[in-house]
Formats: C-alpha cells, sequence, structure tokens
C-alpha cells in the first residue's frame, strides 16, 4: 500500500529536485517576487562586486572587462517580465546561466569569494532600505500637514477626555501636537531600523568569509551600506534588522490606530467634532441622511492588518537557530514589505482627511462653556486667592459639583460663587474672598487654556513655539533623508559609469571608472 502509495506521489511531484509542489508553493512565488523587487539590487551587486575583485587583483582586468560587457547588455526588462522557468532554482541561478552563456565560462569567476547567502542578505538590506525610505518620507510628509492643520485650530477649544470621560479644556491643536510628537517618536524608531538594515553583508560569503583577498569595505561603499557587518556569522544569520523594522512598523501603525479610532468616535453626530469631506464617506444605500465615515473605518482595519503582518514577520523568526535559513528570506520578507506599503498608504489617506475635514468649532466651543471641565482651574484658583490648600480647594468644589449631579438640571451655571462661598464655611470657617467676576472668569474654558502656558500645555503662544520646533525637526529629518537617498542615487551612479566602461572598452583601455 505504502509503495504504491509513493509510486504515485512520484507520479504528480517527479522524483528529482525540485518537486512540483515545491516548486509551485516555495520557488515559483519567490522567483515572481524577486523579479519584481531584487533585479535591480542584484545587477548592482554584480557590478560592484566584480569591480572590487578587479581592483583587487582577484579577476584579471581582461577576464572583468569580458564579464563587463555580459554585464552591461543584460536585458533588466525581460527577466522582470520573464516567466519562471523550472530548470533553474532561482532567478540567481537564471542570471548566472545566462551570463556564462553568453561570454563562457569565464563568467563563473565572477562567484569568487561570495555566496548566495552573503549576496541575497544584501538584496533583503537594499530593498527594505528604499522602503524605509519611502516610509519615512511619507512620515514627514504627514507631520509637515498635521502642523499646517494644527496653526489653523491653536484656539479651536474642545473637552478633553481621560478614561473616556470629559476631563479638561484643550484646543483641536494641543491633541494633534500630540499626534505630531508621537509620529516623531516613530519617525526615529524607523531611522533607528535603518541604520541596523543599512550595513553590508558582502565579503561573508557562505560563512566564514574568503581565502582571497577581497575588500569589503569596498563593498559597502559601492553599494552605499553605512556600514559593514563585522562577524561574517553575523551578517548571514542575523535577522534582527528585519525584526527591528517590522517592530518599529508595527508600533506606528499602534499608534496611528489609537488617533484613528478617536476620530471614528468623534465622525459620531454625538460628538459631532468634525464633518468629513464627500470624497470620505459612504451614503447609505436605504437610509438618505446616513454619512458612513468608511474611510476611516478602513484605516483602523487596515492599521490592523498592518500589525498582523509586521506580527507575522516575528512570528517567523521565533524559535529558529541562528544561521543561514531560508525562514528569515523569501516566505517572510514580502510580509513587511506589505506592511510598509500598507502604512505609506495609510498616512497618505489619513493626512488627506484630516486636511480637508471641516471642525465644527463654535459646537466645540460651546459644549466646553456647559461642561464641568473647567473646575480644576476654580480649585487651582482658590488655593491662590483663598491661600486654602489643594486639597482643601479640592473639597469645596467637589462638594458643589456632586450636590448639582444629584439633581436633573445638572449645569455648569449652577456652580456659583454662593454655593462656593457655602463650602468655604464649611472648611475654612470663613467666606471667599475672590470676586463674584474672578470666580467666572475661573470657569471660561477660554481662560483655562490660557493659564496653561507652561512648556507642553494649550496656551496659544506655547503652542506656537512647540510647533515651531516640529517644524526644525521636520526640516532636520527630511535632510537626513535626502542624505541616504543622495548617497544611494550616487552610488548608483558610479556602479552605472562602471558599466558604461565596460560597454565602451573596445581596445581593454577604458578607465573603469573611479570611486
Amino acid at each position: 500500500m505504502l509503495r504504491k502509495l509513493t509510486e504515485r506521489i512520484n507520479e504528480m511531484e517527479g522524483k528529482e529536485f525540485p518537486s512540483k509542489t515545491y516548486r509551485r508553493m516555495v520557488l515559483q512565488p519567490a522567483y515572481d517576487e524577486a523579479k519584481k523587487y531584487f533585479l535591480t539590487a542584484m545587477v548592482q551587486i554584480h557590478v560592484a562586486h566584480l569591480k572590487m575583485l578587479e581592483e583587487r587583483g582577484i579577476v584579471k582586468k581582461s577576464d572583468a572587462r569580458t564579464i563587463g560587457k555580459a554585464l552591461a547588455v543584460l536585458d533588466v526588462d525581460y527577466y522582470s517580465t520573464d516567466p519562471y522557468n523550472p530548470l533553474f532554482e532561482d532567478l540567481f541561478f537564471r542570471i548566472e546561466h545566462d551570463l556564462i552563456g553568453q561570454v563562457g565560462e569565464v563568467a563563473g569567476n565572477l562567484h569568487i569569494a561570495r555566496s548566495r547567502n552573503d549576496m541575497g542578505i544584501a538584496i533583503y538590506r537594499m530593498t527594505l532600505r528604499k522602503k524605509l525610505l519611502e516610509l519615512m518620507s511619507e512620515m514627514i510628509a504627514l507631520k509637515d500637514a498635521l502642523i499646517i492643520f494644527c496653526e489653523e485650530h491653536i484656539d479651536t477649544v474642545m473637552i478633553g477626555y481621560t478614561h473616556t470621560q470629559q476631563a479638561q479644556p484643550t484646543t483641536l491643536a494641543h491633541y494633534l501636537k500630540a499626534v505630531i510628537d508621537q509620529l516623531g517618536r516613530d519617525f526615529k524608531r524607523v531611522q533607528a531600523a535603518f541604520a541596523t538594515v543599512n550595513r553590508s553583508s558582502m565579503g561573508a560569503a557562505a560563512l566564514t568569509t574568503s581565502g582571497f583577498a577581497i575588500s569589503r569595505e569596498r563593498m559597502r561603499d559601492l553599494l552605499a551600506f553605512d556600514e559593514v557587518i563585522e562577524n561574517s556569522w553575523d551578517a548571514v544569520a542575523g535577522a534582527d534588522y528585519i525584526t527591528e523594522a517590522a517592530s518599529a512598523v508595527q508600533l506606528a501603525a499602534l499608534n496611528m490606530g489609537r488617533t484613528v479610532q478617536d476620530l471614528l468616535i468623534w465622525a459620531t453626530q454625538e460628538f459631532n467634532v468634525f464633518t468629513l469631506a464627500s470624497p470620505y464617506v459612504q451614503i447609505s444605500s436605504i437610509m438618505p441622511q446616513k454619512r458612513n465615515p468608511v474611510s476611516i473605518e478602513h484605516m483602523r482595519s487596515l492599521l490592523s492588518a498592518v500589525v498582523g503582518d509586521a506580527n507575522t514577520v516575528l512570528t517567523m523568526v521565533h524559535n529558529t537557530p541562528f544561521g543561514d535559513i531560508v525562514d528569515t528570506e523569501d516566505d517572510m520578507q514580502p510580509f513587511l514589505w506589505k506592511a510598509i506599503d500598507r502604512l505609506i498608504g495609510i498616512y497618505q489617506l489619513f493626512g488627506s482627511v484630516v486636511l480637508t475635514m471641516k471642525v465644527n468649532k463654535d459646537q466645540l466651543r460651546k459644549r466646553a462653556e456647559k461642561s464641568f471641565a473647567t473646575v480644576t482651574e476654580l480649585a487651582d484658583t482658590l488655593v491662590r486667592t483663598e491661600k486654602a490648600s489643594f486639597r482643601q480647594a479640592h473639597q469645596m468644589v467637589s462638594q458643589c459639583v456632586q450636590q448639582l449631579m444629584e439633581t436633573d438640571q445638572a449645569s455648569i451655571q449652577g456652580l456659583t460663587w454662593e454655593a462656593v462661598n457655602q463650602e468655604s464655611l464649611k472648611i475654612l470657617h470663613r467666606k471667599l474672598t475672590i470676586s463674584k467676576e474672578d470666580f467666572q472668569k475661573a470657569l471660561n474654558p477660554v481662560h483655562f487654556i490660557a493659564v496653561r502656558n507652561v512648556l507642553g500645555g494649550p496656551n496659544e503662544e506655547v503652542m506656537k513655539e512647540s510647533l515651531l520646533r516640529s517644524k526644525e525637526m521636520a526640516k532636520e529629518s527630511m535632510q537626513w533623508l535626502n542624505e541616504k537617498e543622495h548617497s544611494m542615487i550616487m552610488a548608483e551612479k558610479l556602479l552605472t559609469s562602471f558599466v558604461t566602461d565596460w560597454r565602451n572598452d573596445h581596445d581593454g583601455n577604458g578607465s573603469g571608472g573611479n570611486a
């Protein structure tokens, strides 16, 4: 029975590597991902490695020229659309086969002192670093947009909530500045992940470097990496570059998700904080009055998908051995790319939704004026004017509020000088010295905000200074980003110049390019 079953499996799957199912489940998807994401990086590594081998005298200049000419005519567009060929395990072997077929066995020397191990890790890192830069660029763009929005709403009074209950008056700018600062920390985490990612594995070869006198530092520079991963075992085995990136992306999605949840609550008629622009709402098919905030709902669900994809990366690495393994390679990488691409799109959508929504400023102010949210300042004022302890002042105000809450007509208008004076007689054993005018002023939400002029508070001037600092930080972040992008562009231009020299070197006397 087992023999018959084995024979049947062999007929279906084949007797040689790779089996039909392995091709379908593993090799074909990996090949499709490679030709979509890895072709450019693979060719750049070929060019850089060949140039390094030539400079170090490991490959003769004439052989380097021959191989270089073959690289110069490599049709990248062809490989990007050519379907998977089961004769080759992956894209690397496909291209190597074609190079050898074009110029002979000398092309095999391109693989001196390297392995698919160090090369594959370098490709993954080169691909990921670009995606991280794209993500950070979008983070900066969103910060800039939110800063502009905050400047328009420094005086938009609203109630701030703690434990989902009305707490204290603040401004919409104060709330969103917290979002900006959180986004700034998200940027720094991704920036730190980029520093871990942008390190060169080239020269580690399979595991233990090489007996050839290669220059790992030259490969670092040619490929625009910031550092070399010193230990060669670490270079091919370390996966924390991708888990660090996944963790930063996951945390950024979690942070944004909390803000999106707030917006979804604020979009209800009961809160009525803002009105979304028409492109971001969906009208019910049966209820004409409905303006469903589907754009915010989708952001919430897609952010959960980002968290899930990032967590998949972390889970796939969990309990894997510390060596070169496929667990950290082709199957895992796309989950992080997908998470990053989604988060980029969400940032774009979030910025568009916020910048185009109409904030209901008058209603927010009236709600704050009618609420008990200002009574903290009343207690503070009594400390200053009555020389009472804060606990005494708190008790006086609290007793009055509690009595009002027990009535059916609980309103801030019921919190009068006379009512608090009665409590003062009980607790301080004397009448209040504060005037009725100053008493009412202490209950004004605009006054509440104005006196909170401590660093980080909602006071208008404090907020302006804070937003100015955010602008400067955004400029610094963009400058850093531009420098990283520029270094990669210059490295790519240098590699292109090598290819041009090889293509045009008919007599073997080409310059070969200069670093």
